[in-house]
């Protein structure tokens, strides 16, 4: 009988607004996997406890999800940006302990609003300086490197019994193509993934990740015909049975443009359970008629023998002992009244900025005062509209959006502070950085990765929180 293949607990779905809605809740009374949740669900962190507290009620062993990432993707600090970081500082900074201890401070925060995993740490390797998604989200450009710490920010994190989801395998650091918006190619042999894009990966297995995430990239020398959350030969094959991985593998939300099927988003979940995932991430805003939808596919596709019978109950067994692990985890770590503080403070990360003498010089000149000029982009969907860089709502700044003409009147005589994130990847904010540095004295921060030339960057920071920021102005400021 498919009608009795228990097909809820291996799905994730997204809802709207800041409350349960009633058809997610009756769901959850049936066993649904449980929620992931977005910036838009979350008003402040007391109401995120109190819908977090509600989630569970309906259903204990619920996983209740979100990127929260240490950095330029946040969802518990979209309102006022990320205190920390974020993972490029942390690779360049290179101080194990540290990386440790921030992935404990956000599972600590994790905790504190009742949340149980984070779609996080980020553990591709940054090959290509034109990422459009990845950049800064990454400890680096090199994969040991980012298998240090993207073990340590691993034990970290689940030291607090929030559970840590290693991501996006088995990489997406080398490409220049958005998996949102499109599927973009690595043409890389096996040989050549084992010795870069999976050494973090392997080390994350090792460090006892819960839950690995899926990547919707096609790899053609490993699988042509299929992305890989939906290839058993990637998520089967090399992670499971190459790395040794028995926890939950985790797709990417299914309404990315990179995991389009022709049948829509019911046809990607049967694909992506036949090829071994056990947690069915489904993106934004989903409703009660979608999730039937998935429901009646998956056992419509157990009924024609297309999705092998055991493959939902071995993904649904996968889920539910992971939510009782993280369950145990959590009574054996009760939040601390008072949380350790984390020593950010006493760590200089305008150390680990990448900047020339012109930017000293800069500096030193800009000592009466300076305007500042805001090169706002349209920002990736992973990372969403988040504060950025530094607070200047008290200096006052010209804020420039794509398609703006910049009045040059307004910005005055004095020297001028452009910033900007991934200044070399937006043609408009080209432009614009050419014709300030035609009539002004100009310093380009560029608060995101930079491309090899610096050509667009007279300081690099490696990334755009609001710790970040913080440290860029001192920095001036010391000048």
């Amino acid at each position: 009988m498919t009608d009795g293949v228990d097909v809820l607990p291996t799905l994730l779905p997204g809802f709207t607004g800041t409350t349960l809605p009633d058809w997610v809740r009756r769901r959850l009374r049936g066993g649904l996997g449980g929620v992931c949740l977005f910036a838009r669900n979350i008003a402040d962190h007391a109401q995120l406890a109190a819908l977090n507290a509600e989630i569970l009620d309906a259903n204990p062993r619920a996983v209740i999800a979100l990127d929260e990432e240490g950095g330029d993707v946040t969802r518990l600090f979209a309102d006022v940006g990320s205190p920390y970081p974020g993972n490029a500082v942390l690779g360049r900074l290179d101080d194990l302990e540290l990386t440790e201890a921030v992935g404990a401070d956000v599972g600590w925060a994790l905790r504190r609003t009742g949340c149980t995993l984070t779609f996080a740490p980020d553990v591709d390797v940054n090959d290509d300086p034109d990422n459009p998604v990845i950049g800064v989200r990454s400890f680096g450009a090199e994969a040991d490197l980012v298998a240090r710490h993207g073990a340590a920010w691993t034990r970290g994190v689940q030291s607090t019994g929030i559970g840590a989801t290693a991501k996006h395998f088995p990489g997406h650091g080398d490409t220049a193509t958005d998996s949102h918006l499109a599927l973009p190619v690595v043409d890389r042999s096996p040989d050549e993934l084992r010795a870069r894009e999976l050494v973090p990966f392997t080390a994350a297995v090792e460090a006892g990740t819960v839950a690995v995430m899926t990547s919707h990239l096609l790899f053609p020398q490993v699988d042509p015909a299929a992305a890989a959350t939906f290839s058993r030969a990637i998520s089967t094959g090399l992670l499971r049975e190459e790395l040794g991985f028995t926890g939950v593998l985790v797709t990417d939300a299914l309404d990315m443009a990179g995991a389009t099927h022709p049948g829509g988003t019911p046809e990607s979940a049967v694909r992506a359970l036949a090829a071994g995932c056990d947690l069915l991430c489904l993106g934004n805003d989903n409703t009660d008629e979608q999730v039937e939808a998935i429901v009646r596919a998956v056992r419509a596709a157990v009924a024609d023998g297309s999705l092998p019978a055991g493959r939902v109950p071995e993904a649904a067994g996968r889920v539910h002992a992971m939510a009782d692990a993280l369950t145990a985890s959590r009574a054996a770590h009760p939040v601390p009244e008072v949380v350790p503080a984390l020593p950010l403070d006493d760590v200089d990360l305008a150390g680990t900025f990448d900047h020339g003498r012109r930017a000293i010089d800069w500096r030193r000149r800009a000592t009466d005062g300076f305007t500042v000029v805001r090169l706002e982009d349209r920002p990736n969907i992973a990372v969403g509209v988040v504060p950025w860089g530094p607070d200047l709502a008290d200096h006052g700044e010209v804020v420039v959006h794509p398609g703006d003409a910049l009045d040059l009147d307004v910005l005055g005589t004095r020297p001028v502070l452009v910033l900007g994130r991934d200044v070399h990847r937006h043609p408009e904010a080209r432009a614009t950085v050419d014709r300030l540095r035609t009539t002004h004295d100009v310093l380009v921060v560029d608060l995101g990765w930079p491309s090899p030339d610096r050509a667009y960057a007279d300081v690099a920071t490696f990334g755009a929180s609001r710790r970040v920021g913080r440290a860029l102005l001192s920095w001036i400021d010391a000048g």
